[in-house]
């Protein structure tokens, strides 16, 4: 039986990608920070408490081990130290590579995030081949991006290392902060949640959660060391989500579109309030920018690659709406 470390395992992605390996028969272990979260994963998990800095720790936890994935990441829109991002994200990143190397692992894959590619300036849709054209917007993509660029440089000296990238994830699990899109289906549901950001128009790509756990392991089975892969949905503007929702679910809002000016105002106030008092805010200044750009993504390299197939954004939506109402 192969056995597999996920690092992130209490995370959205992560939780799933673990159940999912689980149900396919693999023996599974997981580094895990939480003794609390930890006590939730399922019993025939092997859990290594412990994080990304104790060097013994990780070393233990692949002992043996094939594969590993890791999912683990400081994914917030603020930090009261932006250090964080970088310390764990890129710091915590080299240590679990530098690990996987000393115990003889086959493969890691890496979840980094389609935030590196940047935004389509031009609104076609970019891929894996674009290079950032711009600023980055966000201390999480520059992590991200800092991350990739110390993967390329060990997979030159023979690692083997595969990036994916997912877009927008959406879907059935846990409503936290790495859940958002879900959380803001929900809140739309019960019709607290009615804003188009900007003027409505601008596209995003939205992925099914299942879809995003099928690309990782079809990134560690069939992936080249040094690739990264796009992993997306559908390419739809805020206005278009929100009309797909509402057929799905039968349920329907007049949306009010929410302009540029007061969004960047009231990120601004929030990220004086968050620097001042400690309050995270609920978007960034840097956020607002992204959220009104251009993100249309294509997957063609992970479907041809890969034998990646998302679900069409309603089919997803379908099912999520399925899922909330169910859990109530």
């Amino acid at each position: 039986m192969k056995k597999i470390l996920i690092t992130g395992a209490t995370g959205y992605i992560g939780g799933l990608l673990l159940n999912r390996l689980l149900r396919e028969g693999y023996s599974v272990q997981a580094l895990i920070r939480d003794s609390g979260k930890g006590a939730l994963l399922p019993p025939e998990v092997r859990l290594f408490k412990g994080d990304l800095f104790e060097t013994g720790v990780l070393e233990q936890a692949m002992r043996g081990v094939e594969e590993v994935y890791h999912v683990a990441a400081f994914a917030r829109p603020w930090a009261p130290d932006l250090s964080t991002f970088n310390r764990i994200n890129v710091e915590g990143t080299e240590n679990v590579l530098k690990a996987a190397a000393k115990m003889s692992v086959r493969r890691v894959v890496f979840t980094s995030t389609a935030g590196v590619f940047g935004p389509s300036l031009d609104g076609g849709p970019v891929d894996e081949a674009q290079e950032h054209r711009g600023l980055m917007r966000t201390e999480y993509d520059r992590s991200k991006s800092r991350a990739e660029a110390i993967i390329q440089k060990r997979v030159g000296e023979g690692q083997d290392i595969v990036i994916v990238n997912p877009s927008r994830v959406y879907g059935p699990g846990p409503l936290a902060l790495d859940n958002g899109v879900t959380k803001m289906i929900r809140l739309h549901l019960a019709g607290k949640f009615r804003v188009l950001p900007g003027d409505g128009n601008s596209i995003g790509n939205y992925v099914f959660i299942e879809d995003v756990v099928k690309g990782h392991m079809l990134a560690m089975a069939h992936g080249i060391a040094g690739e990264r892969y796009a992993l997306g949905g559908e390419n739809v503007s805020y206005r278009q989500f929100f009309e797909k929702l509402s057929q799905v679910s039968g349920v329907s809002y007049r949306m009010f579109t929410l302009p540029s000016g007061l969004m960047r105002a009231s990120a601004e106030f929030m990220q004086l309030r968050a620097n001042w008092f400690g309050i995270p805010p609920v978007i960034t200044p840097e956020w607002v920018g992204r959220f009104l750009e251009h993100w249309a993504l294509s997957v063609g390299k992970a479907e041809q690659k890969l034998g990646y197939t998302p679900l069409p954004l309603e089919e997803g939506l379908r099912q999520t709406v399925q899922w909330l109402k169910q859990a109530g």
